[in-house]
C-alpha cells in the first residue's frame, strides 16, 4: 500500500479500494478499505482509508463495537458528517437485517435457541434496553415482530395493555416475550420476573399463552421457558 496521506486519486489503480473490490472481490480487501468506500471522500488533512483506520482504532478494530455505535459516536471522528454517517449507519442496519432475515428462515418456532439467535442479531448492538414481542399463530408460526418499548441503559418498561392491543391485532395465540441488557449480564432482574408474571396472566383473559421470556446480550440468551420460570 502506498503512503496513506497521499489523495487516493493519486495512487496507483490497483491499490484504490473501489478499483481493488472491481477487479479482485470484495472479501479481498481489509475492513478499513471497505468502510473506506462508505466514506467516499476524505478531508484535506486525511483521506478516506486515514478516516476509516481512525474509525476503526476507536473501536479497536472490532466490528461488533463498530455496530454498536450511534451517530453521535460517528460524528466524533473529524471528517465524519452528518451524510458519511447515515451512509455506515445504513450499511450496518442492512447486515443486521440481513442476518436476522437468516436467522428465522423457517418461519415456525421450535425452541429458544432459534429465538435466541434471531433476536441477538437484531438486538444485541443497542446500547439501550429494549423491549419486544414475537407475536404468534397457533402453530408457533410467526405473525409479527415489534419492539414495543425504549427505555434507558439500564432498563425498559413495557405496557401489557399495548402489547396486548398488538397481539389482538395480530391475531396471535402465542408470545414470547424478549428483550436485551445492554450490560452483558443475562440473569433476569426482579423487575423482569414480575413483568413477565403480569403480562402472561393478562393474557390468560384473551386466552393467549406467552411461551418464552428471552433476555439476549453480547454474552448468549437466557429463557425463561428452558430455566423452569414460566
Amino acid at each position: 500500500m502506498q503512503e496513506q496521506n497521499y489523495a487516493i486519486k493519486t495512487w496507483a489503480e490497483a491499490d484504490r479500494p473501489r478499483e481493488k473490490l472491481l477487479s479482485k472481490s470484495p472479501n479481498s480487501l481489509a475492513d478499513s478499505e471497505l468502510l473506506a468506500i462508505l466514506i467516499g471522500n476524505g478531508t484535506r488533512e486525511k483521506n478516506a482509508i486515514e478516516l476509516a483506520r481512525e474509525l476503526m482504532h476507536s473501536v479497536k478494530n472490532n466490528l461488533n463495537e463498530l455496530g454498536r455505535l450511534e451517530i453521535h459516536d460517528l460524528l466524533k471522528i473529524k471528517g465524519i458528517g452528518k451524510v458519511k454517517a447515515v451512509i455506515i449507519l445504513a450499511a450496518l442496519e442492512l447486515g443486521r437485517r440481513r442476518h436476522s432475515t437468516g436467522a428465522l428462515e423457517k418461519p415456525v418456532v421450535r425452541d429458544s435457541r432459534q429465538v435466541a439467535g434471531y433476536l441477538r442479531t437484531v438486538l444485541q448492538d443497542h446500547c439501550r434496553e429494549v423491549f419486544a414481542v414475537l407475536f404468534l399463530n397457533q402453530a408457533n408460526r410467526v405473525n409479527h415482530f415489534e419492539v414495543v418499548s425504549q427505555g434507558g441503559i439500564t432498563g425498559t418498561v413495557a405496557d401489557p395493555r399495548i402489547i396486548l392491543k398488538k397481539a389482538l391485532e395480530s391475531h396471535a395465540v402465542n408470545l414470547i416475550l424478549c428483550h436485551n441488557h445492554p450490560s452483558g449480564n443475562l440473569k433476569p432482574s426482579k423487575a423482569d420476573e414480575d413483568l413477565t408474571y403480569k403480562i402472561r396472566e393478562a393474557a390468560r383473559f384473551f386466552d393467549i399463552k406467552v411461551i418464552d421470556h428471552i433476555i439476549v446480550s453480547h454474552e448468549g440468551y437466557f429463557s425463561f421457558a428452558d430455566e423452569g420460570l414460566m
